[in-house]
């Protein structure tokens, strides 16, 4: 038996034909979907990159104890389990945060992995001399180095090292993936994890996936394909102008997809092979006055995301899939794939029963980030619960790898460290409690909002219902319980 999982980062769902789009050019999107089980309720669990990692590996949430961080020694890894019981586990990313301080110890849990360098700022090139830099949107002005930060210079230089399509890091990390899988096609007993970082932020893709859109883009602006994490502050038309380049670069990745597909064709890998087509966030493209994605509450354009999965055993392809699922189900999927027993402490489900026949395995789901609002959702409704006035002296971090993204966990936050009994999931190890600012959340935004998704799948319109603000209370508390979440989080929602 042999599995794939084919990861995007910041994926849209709702740019995808799949999912009700009709002006990106995305005929592979299409095709996967005629190929698998689409499904239609699938949200986040912890934001944003690594914590999504560390829930694929684990199981189970991060965001209710630790912010961005590795995967700790006490964690369950399913690529380590699997490669512990005998299936090749096999890493290839050009995701960068895999190889900085705080997503250092995910790739060791493969037999092998191989690293493709140049993304967004990853800094792999050894350049003292300052890039050239257009003017552009989201930093006027800037040449020469003048207003760069250390990661949009570093982005400048890996940019300039780009000159054909196959020197971009996307087309080297698919055509790594698909040596591996002919290589290994005639094998049995292997997992492989193609991983790209796009369509992440910087949109940048070769001009032929661009002119998909000249059309619509009669732009003439300054250059504008990086966004801040911040509030629009954009004219109408650079918005609408970097929502083209974010096609553009999505078009670029339905191209590998197609290639992909095409290998999996030709290798005549649908007979055996678990195939799961996944990402771990969306993305706001100036919805609700936003860019990105750490800015909670977490919306639907980034909380409710694509996800598509073949099982050569049921072989259902074509059908949608209604039951609520998240990332916390791979790992139970993917190791009750290859005949093990996922660990008892993972909060993810087995998504087989759900693949062949739409099976619930769950009534409702957490989601959202260290230190923002805690969010509940059945699939119908979403509750965000914000924190009380004072609610920032609750969040903690639990820890025995303070690493933040890039950065150890400095000498001022470990001085107020304490050593304190671990958790259920712990396996008995005490854990280092260091005080956490919270990352996420809008100034002085920390309102608790209820939606319904089946009236207003915008996310426009608050409602004010008693009911079920209560029910879905119920629901967040009994899941926060089941987690194991630190007994502040209830001081710090204001659920005592």
């Amino acid at each position: 038996m042999k599995a794939i999982m084919l990861m995007f980062d910041s994926l849209n769902r709702r740019l995808l034909p799949n999912y009700g789009c009709d002006w990106t050019h995305t005929p592979n999107f299409r095709r996967l979907g005629e190929r698998t089980a689409t499904f239609d309720r699938c949200f986040v669990g912890s934001m944003p990159c690594m914590p999504a990692r560390r829930e694929l590996h684990t199981g189970r949430y991060n965001f209710l104890h630790r912010c961005w961080g590795p995967v700790e020694p006490y964690d369950d890894s399913m690529p380590e389990m699997l490669k512990n019981a005998g299936v090749y586990t096999h890493l290839v990313t050009d995701h960068a945060h895999y190889w900085e301080d705080g997503g250092a110890t995910f790739h060791e849990r493969y037999s092998s992995f191989e690293f493709v360098r140049g993304q967004e700022g990853d800094a792999y090139l050894g350049q003292i001399k300052d890039p050239y830099m257009p003017p552009s949107v989201e930093m006027p002005g800037s040449m020469g180095g003048r207003n760069l930060s250390k990661y949009t210079r570093e982005d400048w230089v890996n940019r300039a090292q780009i000159h054909e399509e196959e020197d971009f890091p996307i087309a080297k990390t698919f055509n790594k993936g698909l040596a591996f899988m002919e290589r290994n096609a005639d094998q049995d007993n292997w997992f492989l994890q193609i991983e790209t970082f796009d369509p992440h932020e910087p949109f940048h893709s070769p001009q032929k996936y661009k002119d998909y859109y000249k059309e619509m883009d009669n732009y003439h602006g300054l250059h504008f394909d990086w966004p801040p994490y911040t509030q629009v502050t954009q004219t109408p038309e650079e918005v609408q102008h970097c929502r083209y380049e974010y096609a553009a670069l999505l078009s670029m990745c339905d191209e590998y997809l197609g290639r992909f597909l095409d290998k999996m064709d030709e290798l005549d890998l649908w007979k055996d092979t678990l195939l799961i087509v996944n990402t771990d966030h969306g993305f706001l493209l100036g919805e609700h006055g936003w860019w990105a994605k750490c800015v909670s509450p977490f919306y639907n354009e980034v909380a409710h995301i694509p996800m598509f999965i073949w099982d050569p055993r049921s072989k259902v392809q074509g059908e949608r899939r209604n039951s609520l699922v998240q990332n916390i189900d791979m790992a139970p999927t993917l190791l009750s794939y290859f005949g093990l027993e996922p660990t008892v402490d993972m909060m993810g489900h087995d998504l087989a029963k759900t693949v062949a026949s739409d099976t619930p395995v769950r009534d409702a789901c957490l989601f959202g980030i260290h230190g923002g609002h805690v969010n509940v959702t059945d699939g119908r409704y979403v509750y965000m619960k914000g924190w009380v006035e004072g609610g920032e002296q609750y969040n903690y971090n639990y820890t025995l790898v303070p690493m933040h993204i890039r950065t150890r966990f400095s000498v001022e936050e470990l001085r107020q460290a304490k050593l304190v009994d671990g958790f259920s999931f712990t396996k008995g190890c005490p854990v280092l409690k260091v005080p956490g600012t919270g990352t996420g959340s809008k100034p002085k935004n920390r309102e608790t909002l209820l939606f319904d998704l089946q009236d207003d799948p915008e996310e426009l319109r608050p409602i004010q219902n008693e009911a079920i603000e209560k029910r879905m209370t119920s629901l967040m508390v009994d899941l926060m319980k089941a987690n194991d979440a630190p007994e502040e989080q209830y001081d710090r929602l204001g659920l005592r």
